[in-house]
Protein backbone atom coordinates (compact mmCIF):
# COMPACT_ATOMS: atom_id res chain seq x y z
CA UNK A 1 0.00 0.00 0.00
CA UNK A 2 1.24 3.68 -0.92
CA UNK A 3 0.45 6.50 0.61
CA UNK A 4 -1.63 7.62 -1.93
CA UNK A 5 -3.95 4.67 -1.01
CA UNK A 6 -4.70 6.51 2.16
CA UNK A 7 -6.24 8.95 0.20
CA UNK A 8 -9.82 9.44 0.21
CA UNK A 9 -11.92 10.73 -2.87
CA UNK A 10 -15.35 11.66 -3.45
CA UNK A 11 -16.98 11.76 -6.68
CA UNK A 12 -20.92 12.69 -7.31
CA UNK A 13 -22.43 12.07 -10.63
CA UNK A 14 -20.37 8.51 -10.43
CA UNK A 15 -22.94 6.16 -11.35
CA UNK A 16 -22.88 7.18 -15.74
CA UNK A 17 -20.60 9.10 -17.83
CA UNK A 18 -18.13 11.50 -16.68
CA UNK A 19 -18.40 10.82 -13.11
CA UNK A 20 -18.07 7.22 -13.95
CA UNK A 21 -15.09 7.12 -15.43
CA UNK A 22 -13.33 9.93 -13.43
CA UNK A 23 -14.19 7.62 -9.99
CA UNK A 24 -12.93 5.01 -12.05
CA UNK A 25 -9.67 6.19 -13.23
CA UNK A 26 -9.07 8.07 -9.23
CA UNK A 27 -9.67 4.19 -8.25
CA UNK A 28 -7.30 2.52 -10.13
CA UNK A 29 -4.80 5.64 -9.86
CA UNK A 30 -5.12 4.63 -6.02
CA UNK A 31 -7.41 6.55 -4.31
CA UNK A 32 -10.32 5.48 -2.04
CA UNK A 33 -13.01 6.53 -4.09
CA UNK A 34 -16.23 7.22 -2.96
CA UNK A 35 -18.94 6.67 -5.82
CA UNK A 36 -21.71 8.95 -5.37
CA UNK A 37 -25.24 9.24 -6.77
CA UNK A 38 -28.95 8.89 -6.67
CA UNK A 39 -29.19 4.93 -7.87
CA UNK A 40 -27.10 2.60 -5.63
CA UNK A 41 -27.33 -0.40 -7.54
CA UNK A 42 -26.09 1.80 -10.46
CA UNK A 43 -23.22 2.99 -8.43
CA UNK A 44 -22.86 -0.83 -7.63
CA UNK A 45 -22.30 -1.84 -11.00
CA UNK A 46 -19.97 0.88 -11.37
CA UNK A 47 -17.84 0.03 -9.60
CA UNK A 48 -18.18 -3.65 -10.21
CA UNK A 49 -17.11 -2.87 -13.94
CA UNK A 50 -14.23 -1.00 -12.67
CA UNK A 51 -12.62 -4.73 -11.21
CA UNK A 52 -10.33 -5.22 -8.55
CA UNK A 53 -7.95 -2.47 -6.83
CA UNK A 54 -6.08 -1.95 -4.17
CA UNK A 55 -8.02 1.12 -3.15
CA UNK A 56 -11.56 0.56 -1.72
CA UNK A 57 -14.20 1.91 -3.27
CA UNK A 58 -17.55 2.78 -1.62
CA UNK A 59 -20.62 3.50 -3.06
CA UNK A 60 -23.24 5.82 -1.95
CA UNK A 61 -26.78 7.22 -2.51
CA UNK A 62 -27.53 10.25 -2.22
CA UNK A 63 -29.47 13.30 -3.68
CA UNK A 64 -26.91 15.93 -3.54
CA UNK A 65 -29.87 18.91 -3.84
CA UNK A 66 -30.87 17.91 -0.32
CA UNK A 67 -28.66 19.52 2.64
CA UNK A 68 -29.17 16.74 4.78
CA UNK A 69 -28.36 13.98 2.66
CA UNK A 70 -25.01 15.63 1.84
CA UNK A 71 -24.38 15.83 5.39
CA UNK A 72 -25.15 12.24 5.74
CA UNK A 73 -22.63 11.21 2.90
CA UNK A 74 -19.70 12.90 4.51
CA UNK A 75 -20.57 11.78 7.54
CA UNK A 76 -20.69 8.39 5.86
CA UNK A 77 -17.17 8.75 4.30
CA UNK A 78 -15.65 10.28 7.59
CA UNK A 79 -16.78 6.88 9.32
CA UNK A 80 -15.34 4.44 6.53
CA UNK A 81 -11.80 6.07 5.63
CA UNK A 82 -11.50 8.92 8.31
CA UNK A 83 -10.85 11.84 5.72
CA UNK A 84 -11.59 13.73 2.41
CA UNK A 85 -8.87 14.50 0.26
CA UNK A 86 -10.74 15.04 -2.84
CA UNK A 87 -14.11 16.24 -4.09
CA UNK A 88 -15.15 16.05 -7.44
CA UNK A 89 -18.23 18.13 -7.56
CA UNK A 90 -19.76 16.53 -11.20
CA UNK A 91 -23.41 16.07 -10.47
CA UNK A 92 -25.58 17.87 -13.00
CA UNK A 93 -28.50 18.24 -15.41
CA UNK A 94 -29.71 19.77 -18.77
CA UNK A 95 -32.55 20.41 -20.69
CA UNK A 96 -33.36 20.24 -24.53
CA UNK A 97 -33.07 23.42 -26.18
CA UNK A 98 -35.35 25.68 -25.48
CA UNK A 99 -36.58 29.53 -25.58
CA UNK A 100 -36.42 31.42 -21.73
CA UNK A 101 -40.15 32.03 -21.86
CA UNK A 102 -41.24 28.30 -22.62
CA UNK A 103 -38.86 26.69 -19.68
CA UNK A 104 -40.78 25.25 -17.06
CA UNK A 105 -40.37 27.58 -14.11
CA UNK A 106 -39.65 23.77 -11.78
CA UNK A 107 -36.78 22.74 -14.53
CA UNK A 108 -34.84 26.37 -13.73
CA UNK A 109 -35.84 25.01 -10.23
CA UNK A 110 -34.16 21.29 -10.57
CA UNK A 111 -31.21 22.38 -12.66
CA UNK A 112 -30.23 25.00 -10.29
CA UNK A 113 -30.50 22.61 -7.53
CA UNK A 114 -28.38 20.00 -8.90
CA UNK A 115 -25.72 22.02 -10.72
CA UNK A 116 -25.34 25.46 -8.22
CA UNK A 117 -26.56 24.36 -4.84
CA UNK A 118 -25.53 20.39 -5.05
CA UNK A 119 -22.47 21.61 -5.89
CA UNK A 120 -22.44 24.74 -2.99
CA UNK A 121 -23.60 22.12 -0.43
CA UNK A 122 -20.86 19.44 -1.34
CA UNK A 123 -18.18 21.66 -1.45
CA UNK A 124 -19.59 22.93 1.98
CA UNK A 125 -19.18 19.75 3.53
CA UNK A 126 -15.81 19.13 2.21
CA UNK A 127 -14.62 22.65 3.38
CA UNK A 128 -15.58 21.81 6.67
CA UNK A 129 -13.95 18.55 7.08
CA UNK A 130 -10.72 19.23 5.25
CA UNK A 131 -10.63 22.60 7.33
CA UNK A 132 -10.60 20.55 10.50
CA UNK A 133 -9.20 16.65 9.58
CA UNK A 134 -5.17 16.25 10.42
CA UNK A 135 -2.88 17.10 8.78
CA UNK A 136 -5.48 19.83 7.26
CA UNK A 137 -6.18 20.17 3.59
CA UNK A 138 -7.86 18.47 0.30
CA UNK A 139 -8.43 19.76 -3.32
CA UNK A 140 -11.89 20.75 -4.50
CA UNK A 141 -12.40 20.34 -8.43
CA UNK A 142 -15.83 21.51 -10.26
CA UNK A 143 -16.90 19.82 -12.98
CA UNK A 144 -17.84 23.66 -15.03
CA UNK A 145 -18.18 23.09 -19.24
CA UNK A 146 -17.91 25.10 -22.14
CA UNK A 147 -20.96 26.55 -21.62
CA UNK A 148 -19.71 28.15 -18.54
CA UNK A 149 -17.77 30.35 -21.20
CA UNK A 150 -20.31 30.75 -24.70
CA UNK A 151 -23.61 28.96 -24.12
CA UNK A 152 -25.23 26.78 -26.64
CA UNK A 153 -28.57 28.24 -27.61
CA UNK A 154 -31.50 27.80 -25.84
CA UNK A 155 -29.45 26.57 -22.67
CA UNK A 156 -30.46 29.51 -20.22
CA UNK A 157 -31.02 27.16 -17.28
CA UNK A 158 -27.73 25.55 -17.66
CA UNK A 159 -25.44 28.09 -18.84
CA UNK A 160 -26.60 29.93 -15.86
CA UNK A 161 -25.37 27.39 -13.38
CA UNK A 162 -21.93 27.06 -14.92
CA UNK A 163 -21.31 30.41 -15.15
CA UNK A 164 -22.22 30.26 -11.28
CA UNK A 165 -19.86 27.72 -10.90
CA UNK A 166 -17.19 29.87 -12.22
CA UNK A 167 -17.41 32.01 -9.34
CA UNK A 168 -17.76 29.40 -6.84
CA UNK A 169 -14.55 28.06 -8.10
CA UNK A 170 -12.49 31.68 -8.03
CA UNK A 171 -13.98 32.34 -4.43
CA UNK A 172 -13.00 28.89 -2.65
CA UNK A 173 -9.40 28.98 -4.40
CA UNK A 174 -9.19 32.50 -2.28
CA UNK A 175 -10.70 31.55 0.61
CA UNK A 176 -9.60 27.71 0.76
CA UNK A 177 -5.92 29.39 1.05
CA UNK A 178 -5.39 29.59 5.00
CA UNK A 179 -6.61 25.75 4.89
CA UNK A 180 -4.57 24.48 2.48
CA UNK A 181 -7.67 23.90 0.42
CA UNK A 182 -6.82 23.96 -3.56
CA UNK A 183 -9.77 24.17 -5.35
CA UNK A 184 -9.77 24.18 -9.48
CA UNK A 185 -12.35 24.07 -11.89
CA UNK A 186 -12.53 21.62 -15.60
CA UNK A 187 -14.14 22.81 -18.45
CA UNK A 188 -15.56 19.95 -20.60
CA UNK A 189 -16.36 20.22 -24.54
CA UNK A 190 -17.92 17.30 -25.86
CA UNK A 191 -16.49 14.18 -24.03
CA UNK A 192 -18.61 11.28 -26.14
CA UNK A 193 -20.99 9.74 -22.91
CA UNK A 194 -24.76 8.41 -23.43
CA UNK A 195 -26.12 12.03 -22.16
CA UNK A 196 -23.96 13.38 -25.45
CA UNK A 197 -24.45 11.04 -28.12
CA UNK A 198 -27.37 13.60 -30.16
CA UNK A 199 -23.46 15.44 -30.70
CA UNK A 200 -22.98 12.92 -33.45
CA UNK A 201 -26.12 13.47 -35.01
CA UNK A 202 -26.71 17.31 -35.02
CA UNK A 203 -27.85 19.32 -32.19
CA UNK A 204 -28.58 23.55 -32.68
CA UNK A 205 -25.94 25.83 -33.98
CA UNK A 206 -26.09 29.63 -33.06
CA UNK A 207 -26.57 30.36 -36.73
CA UNK A 208 -29.98 28.38 -36.03
CA UNK A 209 -28.87 25.23 -38.35
CA UNK A 210 -29.02 21.65 -36.82
CA UNK A 211 -25.19 20.17 -37.15
CA UNK A 212 -23.27 17.07 -36.23
CA UNK A 213 -19.90 18.00 -33.81
CA UNK A 214 -17.17 16.63 -33.23
CA UNK A 215 -16.69 14.30 -29.91
CA UNK A 216 -13.56 13.13 -27.67
CA UNK A 217 -13.39 9.57 -25.77
CA UNK A 218 -14.21 10.69 -21.94
CA UNK A 219 -11.52 9.19 -20.53
CA UNK A 220 -9.55 12.21 -21.80
CA UNK A 221 -11.17 14.12 -18.95
CA UNK A 222 -10.95 11.48 -16.79
CA UNK A 223 -6.95 11.05 -17.44
CA UNK A 224 -6.87 15.42 -16.85
CA UNK A 225 -8.96 15.31 -13.41
CA UNK A 226 -6.44 12.60 -12.48
CA UNK A 227 -3.70 14.79 -13.04
CA UNK A 228 -5.18 17.79 -11.46
CA UNK A 229 -5.90 15.36 -8.31
CA UNK A 230 -2.25 14.45 -8.26
CA UNK A 231 -0.68 18.06 -7.63
CA UNK A 232 0.79 18.77 -4.39
CA UNK A 233 -1.42 21.36 -2.55
CA UNK A 234 1.14 23.81 -3.08
CA UNK A 235 -0.07 23.51 -7.04
CA UNK A 236 -3.24 24.06 -8.50
CA UNK A 237 -4.85 23.95 -11.73
CA UNK A 238 -6.96 26.68 -11.36
CA UNK A 239 -9.03 26.40 -14.63
CA UNK A 240 -8.51 23.31 -17.75
CA UNK A 241 -10.03 23.34 -20.84
CA UNK A 242 -10.61 19.66 -22.39
CA UNK A 243 -12.92 19.50 -25.46
CA UNK A 244 -12.87 18.01 -28.85
CA UNK A 245 -10.16 19.92 -30.87
CA UNK A 246 -12.76 20.37 -34.04
CA UNK A 247 -16.08 21.39 -31.70
CA UNK A 248 -17.45 24.61 -32.79
CA UNK A 249 -16.24 26.38 -29.39
CA UNK A 250 -12.86 28.71 -30.48
CA UNK A 251 -13.66 31.67 -33.03
CA UNK A 252 -16.51 31.23 -34.87
CA UNK A 253 -16.77 27.42 -35.36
Amino acid sequence: MTALTEKTAIVTGAGTGIGKSVATALLKAGWNTVFCGRRKQVLDAAIAEAGKTDAKALAVACDISKAGQVDDLFETVAAAFGRVDLLFNNAGMSYKSTPIDEIPVEVWNDIVGVNLTGSFLCARAAFGAMRRQKPMGGRIINNGSVSAYAPRPGSVPYTATKHAITGLTKTLALDGRPYDIACGQIDIGNALTDMAQAMTVGVPQANGSIAAEAVMDVQRVADAVVHMASLPLDANVLFMTVMATKMPFVGRG
